[in-house]
């Protein structure tokens, strides 16, 4: 299952490793299903939508740690059995990162490099939690092990650098002064390559020093995270650890770099539909990933001998500064981690097909000699050959001299040198124990205040941003917010956040919460604008979405793990307020709908970024809002299966009354546009002028991240079941337009009515009992759309307009013309259809689907929706041919209505020959009967018993459908009758009473409409035995 650490010293391609977590919470939720199988070095992944359909791929070391691992007391995961498949970070570590450290020792560079979507376990690889220590901490402590093991021979210099790359601009996370404007810059030298020019770099002496280095950086990095808004999902960590060697007796000076890098979350944004932003997509935010990507398959082209122009390692900061690591001097290994759940399927496969390019590539690695210490062996070399010449010779002896006397100058001069570095080493070392001591001071303060004082915790997304920042409240009045100026403030910042933004009253032992006027506070889900006293393990959201856990005095704490309240709890809770539970199916049982799951978890991931979205708007003047809503949550297909549903964004002007629709990539793209946009206006609004972008003044609308051309938008759907067409009787309906939510949206009234080829209504007496009789007949019917009424659309913005849209079994989507400005508007729309030859395919599609009635809606300034004839087949009357069996390719209009001219004379003469042979018989039928009957008039009459019968067969089936219809509305509104969140016992009550009643109307109805039924029949047969007994 593993391979061997040793392998990777004698190769410089780079090394590929996989690793698999177990599943997470959501995946459990989910039922979700494991998809990845391992055999040594094989990886194998199962498409869950078609299990025949399986990729492998081959790397150097493949890690199983989904499952067969048990916990001991001290918290560490181990194998259930020894010797079992298991891997845990110790091993993890032995393959991987002893490797690393022995080419570091050996004088090579060395990177490691963690990758995959966010959640799929690379923090915890890399960085580890709790007592199961990640590849990084681990390393730092084996690496001053070898250092003290080898004090002998060699003197050690360690210096420690952590920095951020997040929407192209680096952020030096040691840095003790204020955060540079625009980041860091980074910059060439022939000698170092690409380097972060001032970026700290701080000495170390023990891997103790280092975690308290790490945890400043990841402290910096929260608070970065929040004021800059950003994402910690969205950046790229990069730990610098240079290793600096100087073997005294060799007079050798080897220097290592070993960089450790996290890298963003690799998840892919699947759009839904096929609609593309308009907007550029690969934005500053992605741009480091996405030319990470481009590098590595150029460099996997070169290694299999292609021809490669370019190598793109200039497009982004990240590629800049991982030069050396891919294709350059270094010694690098990936590690590509996984979840095996299907619900990741197509992120686990676009992991793997990266990981598998990255293999390919090979670096040219070499050990790095100080340049200093080469040119001082060689001097002294060039002595030795000096003095002997200096021996034998006079005059040449004393020019040589005086050349011996420069160099002796040269190698005093370089002496001083190293004895100089050596001391700056040495004062460098200090300052920063001095800094250690007193951060390590800070740390004891911090932990002697958490048994003292109740306190709020931050809660990040990443999570082991989480639980970082600490802001005790003390006895008294604190004041939350932007300002730092009162000695009782606690400063935070953020959007949303107010210069004042809430007050913490912490008396008698007891603290409340104020929000102050214009803030936004959120308490456990529920906003709150009174004093509320919180109790421990309450939930805070400050602003748009700065979270924060509050914590209780010590005697409140008891053993509780606070642990469970994740970045998603916050998410969850919020959504339940917005009446968006977790676990809530179609049919009301307790057990969760899959399909619901992943959008109830898109949901809440989407929900402070939408919050966030709408500061951004309000503080830049934008005037939009944003909203989330669940597409298709009660719309339906055709057959009347649910649709697939996803999640939307609705975008509204606030004074227009404009609307957009957004699909959730669309949206998350222009998020990080408008973080941009965001981030540039406060550079001006700061002062500084150096940023780049757009200014706001300058920005044109075409380029405005929160701006989009009009388009329609569908506002919902109506389903008009063709079931009675299969027996040619006329339905009338008036149907009720469901908006995607459920809500209605409009009343259309509409009819579909069975007719002749020439349009005329067909009467009682053409109703068929049974519809295969319309198997290779014609048939003809129209679409009547008469009104819409009560548009809700309309009533909210008089300037707006809608059209409806409809596609019947094998035609091109049809509209009807735009109406504007009405609520009620008369849409008078009839469309005529036919079929020449009826087959059992259009049978079966009318006796058990609808047509899907889609009503959209207009904005003044969008264009309006044109019925697509292009490939439909039509007459010279403007009848539309449906389930037309015959060449695809269509010819000049006039062929065509010759050829459906001729097929219709073609049906008629059939229809007259079947009828003259049907007369034909009859006639012979009649002249037996009257031979034999007691005189002709009764036999006359006696014939035509059938056809009366048959007549009132067609007439109650035709009032039992229409009865149907009602009841089938009934039931529809039995589906929708749901009580309301908030609703109380008295609500709850009234809910039982109003079902109880809908119960017994629907009952009522129903067994009325089948009584009258079984009465029709029986007196139709009734009279039918009369008859026959009169005349038998």
């Amino acid at each position: 299952m593993r391979a061997k650490a040793a392998d990777m010293q004698g190769k410089d391609c780079v090394k590929v490793a996989v690793r698999v977590r177990p599943f997470n919470k959501r995946e459990r939720d989910a039922g979700s299903r494991c998809i990845i199988s391992m055999a040594s070095s094989s990886i194998t992944i199962e498409d869950p939508r078609n299990t025949q359909n399986r990729r492998s791929f081959c790397v150097d070391c493949a890690y199983w740690s989904h499952s067969g691992f048990t916990r001991d007391r001290s918290g560490h995961f181990l194998p259930e059995e020894p010797g079992g498949r298991y891997a845990d970070q110790g091993s993890v570590f032995q393959d991987l990162g002893e490797g690393i450290l022995e080419n570091a020792l050996q004088g090579y560079n060395a990177t490691l490099l963690a990758y995959g979507q966010t959640g799929s376990g690379k923090s915890y690889s890399m960085v580890g939690y709790g007592p199961n220590k990640g590849l990084v901490p681990t390393l730092c402590d084996r690496l001053f092990q070898a250092i003290k093991g080898n004090q002998e021979t060699r003197q050690c210099q360690v210096f420690f650098s952590m920095l951020e790359i997040y929407n192209e601009q680096v952020v030096d996370l040691l840095s003790r002064g204020s955060r540079a404007p625009g980041g860091l810059r980074v910059r060439e030298e022939q000698q170092r390559g690409f380097y972060v020019e001032g970026l700290r770099t701080v000495p170390c002496d023990s891997a103790a020093q280092v975690e308290q280095l790490m945890d400043q950086g990841t402290r910096t990095r929260t608070t970065a995270a929040t004021h800059m808004n950003a994402n910690s999902s969205r950046s790229h960590m990069l730990i610098i650890l240079q290793l600096k060697q100087i073997f005294s007796k060799e007079s050798i000076t080897k220097q290592s770099n070993i960089n450790l890098v996290d890298l963003a979350g690799s998840e892919r944004q699947r759009a839904s539909g096929s609609e593309a932003d308009r907007l550029k997509e690969g934005t500053a935010i992605n741009l480091s990933l996405t030319t990470l990507g481009n590098v590595i398959s150029a460099l996997a082209d070169v290694a299999v001998g292609r021809k490669v122009v370019h190598i793109p390692y200039r497009d982004s900061v990240l590629t800049k500064l991982l030069q050396s690591a891919l294709g350059g001097n270094s010694r690098t290994v990936m590690i590509a981690t996984l979840s095996p759940a299907d619900i990741c399927y197509e992120e686990s496969l676009s992991t793997l097909r990266y990981a598998e390019r990255a293999k390919r590539i090979q670096n040219r690695a070499v050990v790095n000699e100080s340049p200093t210490e080469r040119l001082v062996k060689e001097l002294k070399a060039e002595n030795a050959r000096l003095l002997q010449r200096l021996s034998r010779l006079g005059q040449e002896g004393r020019r040589a001299d005086d050349e011996t006397k420069e160099l002796r100058r040269l190698l005093t001069h370089n002496e001083l040198q190293i004895r100089a570095i050596q001391t700056l080493w040495e004062q460098h070392l200090q300052e920063a124990l001095k800094d250690w001591e007193q951060q390590y001071a800070s740390i004891t303060q911090e932990r002697r205040m958490m048994q003292m004082h109740p306190y709020i915790l931050n809660i990040n997304e990443d999570t082991q941003l989480s639980g970082v920042v600490k802001l005790f409240i003390q006895e008294g009045e604190w004041d939350i917010g932007l300002s730092d100026s009162s000695p009782r403030s606690i400063s935070i910042k953020g959007l949303g956040i107010q210069e004042r933004h809430a007050v913490f009253r912490n008396e008698q032992r007891r603290v409340s919460l104020t929000p102050l006027a214009g803030s936004k506070v959120i308490v456990n889900g529920n906003s709150i604008s009174q004093t509320t006293e919180l109790q421990h393990l309450d939930r805070l959201i400050l602003g748009s979405n700065c979270t924060y856990l509050f914590i209780g005095y010590p005697s409140e704490r008891g053993g509780d793990d606070w642990s469970r309240y994740d970045y998603d709890y916050f998410q969850s809770e919020l959504a339940a307020a917005e009446g968006i539970h977790l676990g809530e199916s179609s049919a009301g049982s307790s057990q969760t709908d899959p399909s619901l799951l992943a959008v109830f978890y898109d949901y809440i991931k989407l929900m402070p970024m939408v919050a966030e979205a709408n500061q951004m708007s309000q503080e830049l003047n934008k005037g939009v809002e944003f909203k989330l809503e669940i597409k298709n949550l009660a719309l339906s297909d055709s057959k009347g299966h649910d649709l697939e549903k996803d999640i939307v964004v609705r975008v509204t002007s606030l004074g227009s009354k404009q609307v957009w629709m957004w699909s959730k990539a669309k949206f998350v793209n222009r998020k990080f546009l408008m973080e941009e946009v965001y981030q540039q206006h406060q550079s001006e609004h700061s002062g500084d002028k150096g940023g780049e972008g757009l200014s706001m003044a300058t920005m044109s609308r075409d380029n405005d991240p929160f701006w989009d051309p009009l388009e329609p938008l569908l506002l919902g759907s109506a389903h008009l079941w063709l079931q009675s067409l299969a027996f040619r009787i006329a339905l009338e309906e008036q149907l009720e337009v469901l908006g995607s939510e459920g809500t209605e949206e409009a009343i259309l009234q509409a009819q579909l009515v069975p007719c002749t080829a020439t349009g005329l209504p067909l009467g009682e007496d053409d109703i068929l009992i049974d519809p295969s009789e319309l198997l290779g007949r014609r048939l003809d019917f129209q679409l009547v759309l008469e009104q819409c009424c009560g548009l809700r659309w309309i009533k909210v913005a008089r300037n707006r307009g809608v059209q409806i849209g409809f596609r019947l079994f094998d035609c091109q989507p049809l509209y009807t013309p735009a109406v504007w400005h009405n609520v009620n508007p008369l849409l008078e729309h009839r469309v005529h259809f036919s079929s020449l030859h009826t087959s059992q395919h259009l049978l079966d599609y009318l006796q058990s689907s609808a047509l899907v009635l889609e009503l959209w809606g207009l904005q003044e300034g969008c264009t309006d929706l044109r019925s697509s004839l292009e490939g439909a087949r039509m007459t010279s009357e403007g009848i539309f041919i449906i389930d037309e069996a015959g060449p695809t390719d269509t010819g000049p209009v006039d062929c065509v209505e010759l050829s459906c001219s001729v097929r219709a004379l073609q049906q008629d003469l059939e229809e007259l020959k079947s009828v003259n042979a049907s007369l034909r018989k009859e006639n012979h039928t009649l002249r037996e009967q009257l031979n034999t009957a007691r005189n002709g008039v009764e036999s006359v009459r006696g014939r035509s018993v059938r056809p009366s019968c048959d007549a009132e067969f067609a007439r109650a089936l035709k009032v039992f459908y229409h009865s149907m219809t009602s009841v089938r509305g009934q039931l529809q509104r039995l589906r929708r009758h749901r009580p309301s969140e908030e609703s109380d016992l008295l609500g709850l009550r009234l809910f039982v009473d109003e079902q109880g009643r809908l119960l017994r109307d629907f009952s009522e109805q129903l067994e009325q409409s089948v009584s009258s039924l079984k009465q029709d029949v029986a007196a139709i047969v009734r009279r039918k035995r009369e008859r026959s007994g009169i005349w038998s």
